[in-house]
Formats: structure tokens, sequence, C-alpha cells
């Protein structure tokens, strides 16, 4: 079983930020402009608009993280692009819920000033605290194909 180390994931994160910062663009673009007919100030960080937009950027990112690691594929964008998949400590694919909670998770490890994510690096399965918290891995290998052989995860 090969894990998916640290730089590995930060170039598949990477990947991710630039695509789901595509996205908000357009969004962005979409809802400034209908705001911005009715008579709304989107670049005023107090008003309506920008609330909206943050929500709407949190829902994204939730939605996008949290539903294609539990997807079949089992991967963002960034993860399949780069070989990788999520799946639970016996090699299984994951549940919206258990992706939800490491999702979450993230932001713990992001608050003790990276350390949850750096912790990828030194961990024997390459494991970030959010990976510990929900019981997850990151591997190389295909969406369905990581978890056959179980004497892998022994």
């Amino acid at each position: 079983m090969q894990y998916g180390g640290f730089w590995v994931r930060v170039v598949a994160y990477i990947i991710d930020v630039v695509l789901m910062g595509v996205v908000g663009v357009v969004i962005a673009l979409v809802f400034g402009g209908v705001f911005g007919i009715a008579g709304g100030d989107v670049s005023d960080p107090n008003a309506g608009p920008s609330l909206l937009l943050n929500l709407i950027s949190v829902v994204l990112g939730v939605a996008y993280f949290a539903g294609m690691e539990s997807s079949e594929w089992q991967a963002t964008v960034g993860k399949k692009a780069m070989g990788l998949v999520v799946t639970d400590t016996n090699g299984n694919r994951i549940s919206f819920l258990r992706a939800l909670g490491r999702y979450f998770a993230k932001i713990l490890s992001g608050l003790i000033l990276g350390i949850g994510y750096i912790m990828v690096a030194f961990t024997e399965r390459k494991q970030g605290l959010h990976d510990m918290i929900a019981s997850t891995l990151v591997v190389k290998g295909e969406p369905g194909m990581v978890g056959a052989d179980p004497e892998t995860f022994a």
C-alpha cells in the first residue's frame, strides 16, 4: 500500500484551489451582475450580496470536497489528477457524513498553525490530524480497487 505523501497532496490541493477559484470567480461575476443591476454594491464587505457570496462559497467548498471524496471517484479533481483516493482505514469508500467530518476536521488541522497538515509528512500512514479524526487514509490507487486486498490494511 502506498500512502499519499505530503507533497503529492499539496499539489492535489493546489489543483483543487485553482479549480474552485475559477468557479468562484464565475459565480461572483454572475451574482455581482445580478446584484449590480438591482443596485447592490458587491464591493462593500458589509453588503448583503457579499454575505451571500461568502455563504455560497462555503456551501460549494463543502459540497465539492465532501461530495467528491465520498463519490464513486473517492477523490477531488486534484487528488484524481495525482492518482490518489480517500478511503476509510479498511480501504473502503467513505460515506458523505465521514467526508463532511473530515472536511470540518481540516479546520482544526489549520487552526493549530497548520501542524495538522504537516503531520502527513511524519506519520506512518501519512495521515493528517483530520484523517486521524475521521479515520481516513489518502492512498495511491483507483476508486474501488484499494480495499480489494484486505491484507494490505492489516
